[in-house]
This record gives structure tokens, C-alpha cells and sequence, in this order.
């Protein structure tokens, strides 16, 4: 792993553990010539959301929710296949797994506090509307008789 850029970060304090992070590569399909045919640039990272002890229980608990459509087995899994080296691969998709694991563990946003809107605002609308309409209405032919 020498090389990858530090620790990716999911929110706070909280990182991605290298130790829990599985890579496998293969060949990228697509555009790339002959080195294409000859090297693994495509990268797949899968991480085990269900079993990781990175993650505090309750984001654990609100991101396999959020996220259990996209799960196989409690595994999450991230391709990254749109840069020629394996490495700019690698960081893509180690980023993106951050990403989306910062999303699902966001907290939920604060409920909406109806609101009324005040009658004078809602007075000076109608009153706009009705100065609008007479405008309009003025410049329409009376009985040109």
C-alpha cells in the first residue's frame, strides 16, 4: 500500500482501516491501446460494513440501512475503472468509498418546523396580483364598435 495518499477520512476522527479494506484488480475494458490488454488498472474495493469495529454503532447501524440495497452480504462495494494507472484507480475508489460512507452515516436532517406565512405578506401578493390583472386588463380592446 506504500504510495496511497494517508488515511481516508469519513467524518471526523473516523477513517477508513487500511487492515479491512479489500482490493482485487483486473483488466479495464475500453479505449487504452495495448497496455490495456496487459495490465490490472481496474480496481474493486469492498469493505464488510457489518462486521467492521471502525465505525461507531450507530453509524454502523444507520448506513446499513441507508445503504442495503447497494449490500451483498453486509459488504459494500466500490469499482473504479476511469484512469489508465492502477494507482489514480486506487485512490478513486477509496475516495468514493469514503464518500459514500460519509453520507450514509450522516445524521438525519432536523425536522421541518411548519411555518405560517404573515397575512401582510400574503395581503400585499393579492394586492400585487390584483394591480397585475388591471394592467393587463387595460390594455385589451373595449368594444372598438
Amino acid at each position: 500500500m506504500d504510495g496511497m495518499s494517508g488515511p481516508h477520512v469519513i467524518r471526523g476522527s473516523v477513517s477508513l482501516p487500511e487492515a479491512e479494506l479489500v482490493w482485487r484488480f483486473s483488466r479495464s475494458s475500453g479505449p487504452g491501446g495495448q497496455h490495456v490488454n496487459t495490465t490490472d488498472t481496474a480496481v474493486e474495493l469492498r469493505f464488510d460494513l457489518a462486521r467492521t469495529e471502525a465505525l461507531p454503532e450507530v453509524w454502523k447501524r444507520r448506513a446499513l440501512e441507508r445503504l442495503a440495497g447497494r449490500l451483498t452480504g453486509g459488504v459494500v462495494t466500490v469499482r473504479a475503472s476511469e484512469h489508465r494507472s492502477q494507482w489514480r484507480n486506487r485512490e478513486s475508489a477509496a475516495v468514493r468509498l469514503a464518500a459514500l460512507l460519509a453520507e450514509a452515516t450522516a445524521p438525519p436532517p432536523r425536522p421541518r418546523r411548519p411555518t405560517r406565512i404573515p397575512r401582510g405578506i400574503n395581503e400585499r401578493r393579492l394586492r400585487e396580483k390584483k394591480q397585475r390583472s388591471d394592467t393587463k386588463r387595460g390594455r385589451s380592446p373595449k368594444n372598438w364598435d
